[in-house]
């Protein structure tokens, strides 16, 4: 891992692994449980119920996706700076919550403040476990997973 924090959150191939390990692949499009519907590795923009895709497409469609949605939390959070396993567990967040929802958490207040909360920035991630008003299991593994990450070698 990284030892130094970055000013500058940037899309690693371990970041667009997770998420796309974490997301699963599904060829047609289907209702994600709250009306939204999803294609791919979890890609919404654009998709109408009966779309069909192939993984090299939905591959690419992450790859747009994720850079996207990493681009805008970097606006967000700014000049603090993160390790590279704070950004990439920030970016599988971000890229299942939405960056507006993102940007606007509890979260980003704690990386905002000084000095920045990192170890309470990483705990926040375990609080986005609800779908539709719902705990879901799924979303409990995945943010452990990402609160992992986050708190990895975590000699702050």
């Amino acid at each position: 891992m990284q030892n130094k924090r970055n000013a500058l959150i940037s899309l690693s191939a371990a970041a667009l692994v997770a998420i796309a390990w974490s997301e699963g692949y599904r060829e047609h499009a289907y209702d994600d449980g709250v009306g939204v519907q999803t294609i791919g590795f979890g890609t919404t923009l654009d998709v109408e119920s009966g779309d069909q895709t192939d993984p090299v497409r939905a591959l690419g469609m992450l790859y747009r996706d994720a850079n996207e949605i990493t681009k805008q939390i970097s606006r967000c959070i700014g000049d603090v700076p993160v390790f590279q396993h704070e950004g990439d567990a920030f970016v599988s967040l971000a890229y299942n919550i939405g960056a507006t929802a993102f940007c606007k958490s509890t979260l980003v207040k704690k990386l905002k403040q000084t000095p920045p909360d990192y170890t309470g920035a990483c705990t926040e991630i375990l609080r986005w476990r609800k779908a539709g008003g719902r705990v879901l299991k799924g979303l409990l593994k995945r943010r452990q997973e990402e609160y992992e990450l986050c708190m990895h070698d975590n000699n702050k």
